[in-house]
């Protein structure tokens, strides 16, 4: 009988963190598993156990898998003692990665494999014939070196890939703490390069000791929390990791995460950058000469440079020519220049302060769109772009608390302005949008002021007057900035065939050119967002409000409407925000019982009038799967006639056939659509998600933006949601007239136009009081509680 493994103790110790912890913790399994070897092993020879992988470097995690190789001598293999190695450690629920191999095997299959060649980089005996291990490490190390251009090659597509997948450490909300840029994996492929003779600055890896162990705190923390393995630092984790750490709060982690991802980050650019260079396509740059670029700068070995590194630019402004420079030719900045232009003078405040050739400048940048955000942030590395805006300190590294986000403020603004450059053609002043775009949630990174938009906006203001902007179009960029939601948040939640609506919106811009700007910005900041945040609906909509607000300005949105947008109109789909068509529909209206029509996404619906139509189909959407973007219904006489859009999902059309059966069976009184839409959210197994963005909330807007009464509906999603609110509206005999549907991650924004029975609008403060109290209940029961 084996011993058994005793690591409660280490698991649950709070004052065991990070590196000490993981050094604790594979010694004791590694001295379990000695125990188990000597009792089972005998008087065996040539047989060793070795460690290899993150094992092999003692950096077991608490849910780490073990990486083990049974190494033996002989065609026979030792697999009873193979058996007796692996089952105890089966038994104790550990994960692990197992082999039973020669010397000449294992080196056979490294040979070929980047994955075994880099783990037997880490192989550290356990027990047995330590002659076997030395000679396996020896071996191994010697065929890595002897095959290094070609591992390093290997390395370099692999660190692309990787990075390309799992996305930045420094900028996710929720990052890869092990496979992402600047994490974990970036230390030890620098390390493995290294090894294979390439020549990595020692001192460089050196200064990658301290930011690698804050991650592998943070990683042990998030493994202690969540129970199992897995190296995502998600939302619901963070707060939890930054108490086991000691620290305030997660935003407090995610700054030390965020540091230590860009610190990792830069040093494993700048070395593989340097390592292409030798061996890649940029090779030739090597042997050139100077290349000059004019304005005091040269191509140098392959790297943007001062033609004089070594004596700091008097010019206060000389960041921008270089990173210019830099993001045109695709080249990375010297590090000796980057040095040099840290001892440059700082810009001068105040307003106008900027001369009217740095504020080009500027502007050129972003206008370069994508290749200029890695060097700005090249820039922000060493203090550089703070100088140029001083604002943009408290956006560094911070997070963003929803999963709506996928980045940190600060790479959200430059993505923004990065996707707004490559849209500028659709505009007439690129200069303005580009600044809007880099400005607009500005100031989210000072939250104790209020709202980011109203907050944003006169910093951005003071920011352009800084630069030199002429005061009309700092009113314009201000505006931008102070409204940036407002074209997402009316096309989304509005009725759109409402004139009032787009009258609202242009009321609020007062120029066609500010409608025209802030339409590509709102598609450049929901691109930025996240791949959920920007759709053909979305487009869709957004696209039509701006042409009502264009027109009702005076203007001609005309010669415009043949521009398509990201994702513009779906062929087969109604003008989403129109009223039900009783024209194009009037067979349905005038047929007998149910009618119903179906084309691509969207579904018409002819009935006799009940006051809880509307909610039956919306339940029966729920049913099938189908969650509404859109609703409108039209009344005439006594039919009515309901219009629902839909997202089919994976699904290219959605089984219109039996979900007309279905909505023809609720609306007869034959489906028992509560119990069934209970049984399906039972049985629905949603993501975990702690955090919402938006505190439960109903909202009356009586013409602020419409003639109707919209009631606004904002909190967490679950399924059967529309079905519910709808059916309590009807509760109170109000007709919904059109509905605008909006999921955000976890939340939703519902809108439902009503209409009370005498028609009018919805004033009456006690009713609204007990309508606000029923939808808070299908909402959040506990939310509703509170208003007792």
């Amino acid at each position: 009988m084996p011993p058994a493994l005793v690591r409660t103790d280490l698991l649950g110790s709070p004052e065991l963190k990070g590196r000490a912890f993981v050094e604790a913790y594979t010694d004791r399994v590694e001295q379990w598993l000695a125990a188990i070897f000597a009792e089972e092993a005998g008087e065996a020879a040539a047989v060793a156990l070795v460690a290899l992988g993150g094992q092999g470097r003692r950096e077991l995690a608490p849910q780490s898998d073990l990486d083990l190789l049974l190494l033996h001598e002989g065609r026979d293999a030792p697999s009873a003692l193979a058996e007796a190695l692996w089952y105890p450690i089966w038994d104790e629920g550990l994960k692990l990665g197992h082999s039973v191999r020669t010397v000449r095997d294992t080196l056979s299959l490294a040979s070929g494999d980047l994955e075994t060649a880099t783990a037997l980089l880490s192989a550290r005996h356990i027990c047995g014939d330590e002659e076997l291990t030395l000679r396996l490490r020896e071996r191994a190390r010697a065929n890595w070196v002897k095959r290094g251009r070609r591992w390093a090659d290997e390395l370099s597509a692999d660190v692309r890939k990787r990075h390309e997948d799992a996305g930045d450490v420094a900028y996710a909300l929720e990052p890869d703490l092990k496979e992402g840029r600047g994490g974990m994996r970036d230390v030890h492929a620098l390390g493995w390069v290294s090894a294979a003779g390439e020549p990595v600055d020692e001192r460089l890896l050196a200064g990658l000791v301290e930011p690698y162990d804050e991650l592998l705190a943070v990683r042990v923390e998030l493994h202690r929390i969540q129970g199992q393995p897995g190296d995502a630092l998600v939302l619901q984790e963070q707060d939890t990791v930054a108490a086991a750490l000691g620290l305030a709060d997660a935003d407090a982690l995610m700054e030390r995460v965020s540091g230590a991802g860009r610190r990792i980050a830069e040093v494993s650019d700048e070395a593989w950058y340097d390592l292409d260079t030798r061996h890649g396509a940029r090779g030739s740059l090597l042997r050139r000469r100077d290349r000059s670029l004019g304005d005091g700068l040269v191509s140098r070995q392959g790297r943007v440079a001062l033609v004089d590194e070594l004596r700091p630019p008097a010019d206060p402004f000389a960041c921008l020519e270089v990173a210019l420079a830099a993001a045109r030719e695709g080249q990375r900045i010297s590090r000796a220049t980057l040095n040099s232009l840290v001892g440059a003078p700082s810009p001068p405040g105040g307003p106008q302060a900027w001369p009217d050739e740095a504020r080009q400048r500027f502007v050129e940048l972003l206008l370069l769109g994508h290749p200029s955000v890695e060097v700005i942030q090249v820039l922000a590395g060493r203090g550089l772009w703070v100088r140029l805006l001083p604002e943009w300190r408290r956006a560094e590294s911070r997070p963003q608390r929803n999963a709506y986000h996928r980045f940190t403020v600060d790479r959200h603004l430059l993505e923004c302005a990065a996707n707004a450059a490559e849209l500028s053609s659709r505009v007439s002043r690129p200069d303005l949008l580009v600044m809007a775009a880099l400005l607009h949630d500005i100031g989210k990174a000072y939250p104790e002021l209020g709202d980011h938009s109203e907050q944003g906006a006169p910093m951005a203001g003071s920011i352009c007057r800084r630069m030199g902007f002429a005061e009309p179009d700092v009113e314009t960029i201000e505006t931008l900035v102070r409204h940036h939601l407002l074209l997402a948040d009316v096309a989304t939640r509005r009725d759109l065939s409402d004139p009032a609506t787009a009258e609202h919106v242009a009321g609020v811009l007062g120029t066609a050119e500010r409608v025209e700007l802030l339409q590509v910005l709102t598609e450049a900041d929901s691109l930025a967002t996240g791949p959920s945040a920007w759709s053909p609906w979305k487009s869709d909509l957004v696209q039509r409000l701006a042409w009502g607000a264009i027109e009702a300005l005076g203007g001609s949105a005309g010669e415009r409407r043949g521009e398509a947008s990201t994702g513009s109109e779906v062929p087969g789909r109604p003008a989403d925000g129109a009223p039900a068509t009783p024209e194009k529909h009037r067979h349905l209206l005038e047929g007998q019982g149910v009618c119903t029509e179906a084309v691509a996404d969207t579904l018409v619906v002819a009935y006799d009038r009940r006051h809880d139509g509307f909610a039956r189909i919306a339940g029966v959407l729920a049913l099938n799967g189908l969650d509404v973007l859109g609703a409108s219904v039209h009344t005439e006489g006594g039919r009515e006639l309901a219009e629902f859009t839909v997202d089919p999902g994976v699904s290219a059309c959605p089984h219109w056939e039996r979900v007309s059966a279905d909505v023809e069976a609720a609306l007869n009184g034959r489906l028992a659509l509560r119990s069934r839409l209970a049984e399906r959210s039972r049985s629905t197994r949603r993501p975990h998600v702690v955090e919402h963005q938006f505190e439960p909330a109903v909202r009356f807007d009586n013409g602020s933006t419409t003639s109707t009464t919209v009631v606004e509906v904002v909190g967490p999603d679950s399924t059967g949601l529309l079905y519910r609110l709808a059916r309590a509206l009807g509760d109170f005999d109000l007709g919904v007239t059109a509905a605008r549907i909006h999921t955000m991650g976890a939340d939703v924004v519902d809108s439902f136009y009503v209409e009370p029975p005498g028609g009018g609008l919805l004033v009456d403060e006690g009713l609204q009081a007990e309508i606000r109290r029923a939808l808070l209940d299908e909402l959040d029961p506990g939310t509703a509680r509170q208003l007792t």
